[in-house]
């Protein structure tokens, strides 16, 4: 199994990243898709969240109106829309895919850091 997260950076407050997670290893199309978040010293967070077919979608509030998470069932990828990011954005990123009967899988993280 692998979770393959690539698109952060450094970006400027107001800015936008495009977050993509390439899973391998296991039936990507029947679990739930999440992104999760640490920032230092803080607690890991969920940001969003994916349904199996992608019709349903869950944001934290902190992030309602400027991320979107979108996934691609064909590609096996899920991806994650930041826009009008802020200081506080910054974290690690995390993809993780999780299906109540069969467990949880993580990747590796990727940084986000927003700065001027």
């Amino acid at each position: 199994v692998q979770l393959v997260e690539s698109g952060g950076g450094l970006v400027q407050p107001g800015g936008s990243l495009r977050l993509s997670c390439a899973a391998s290893g296991f039936t990507f199309s029947i679990y739930v898709m999440n992104w999760y978040r640490q920032a230092p010293g803080k607690e890991r967070e969920l940001v969003a969240a994916i349904n199996s077919s992608g019709l349903s979608t869950h944001y934290a509030d902190s992030v309602k109106g400027r991320f979107t998470i979108s996934r691609d069932n064909a590609k096996n990828t899920v991806d994650l829309q930041m826009n009008s990011l802020k200081p506080e954005d910054t974290a690690v990123y995390y993809c993780m895919a999780l299906k109540a009967d069969r467990g949880a899988y993580w990747g590796q993280g990727t940084q986000v850091t927003v700065s001027s």
